[in-house]
């Protein structure tokens, strides 16, 4: 188990990230249109995992990462979290975001695949806020647990993994 925090208090999550190194577990997600969500073949991939799309820090990190998407090359960034895909394809419309995917974990085992799923606190059941950076080859180069659940990712870090 990892420890992350909310409002300073700790909050467990039922695993660890997959490590540098290690293959990633696959993924099956729901995409806003329910179509199904994978990992791409032949191409890198940043997972940006968080709670919800209705908070404003994971709000800002959708738009921060459809903004940096617009300069990398054979890299699909993915947003996932727990959100149904009505209300991900809602805020990605209202918002122009086009350059990333989103997927709902909502019907797959993503959150315990990937060691993210809160075990504890308000916000249990939920995804704890982490970045996973994988090459064409679906090999970890980078991962992260954010300290405070409502602190934004280290954007910088995630980008410089990839290169």
């Amino acid at each position: 188990m990892a420890t992350t925090a909310l409002g300073g208090n700790p909050v467990q999550t039922v695993g660890e990230l997959p490590a540098v190194g290690a293959a990633a577990p696959s993924v099956s997600l729901v995409g806003a249109d329910f179509g199904s969500v994978t990992l791409p073949e032949g191409q890198r991939t940043v997972l940006n995992i968080f709670p919800s799309i209705d908070t404003g820090v994971c709000a800002a990190s959708v738009r921060k990462f459809n903004e940096l998407a617009a300069g990398l090359d054979n890299t699909t960034v993915i947003n996932v979290s727990q959100d149904l895909p009505p209300a991900l394809g809602r805020f990605c419309g209202a918002e122009g975001i086009d350059k990333v995917q989103v997927g709902s974990a909502f019907r797959s085992s993503f959150g315990e695949d990937y060691g993210v799923k809160m075990s504890d606190g308000k916000l249990e059941g939920l995804f704890a806020r982490s970045i996973v950076v994988l090459d064409a080859d679906r090999t970890v180069l980078h991962s992260q647990l954010v300290p405070e659940i409502a602190t934004e990712p280290d954007y910088d870090a995630a980008i410089a993994a990839l290169g």
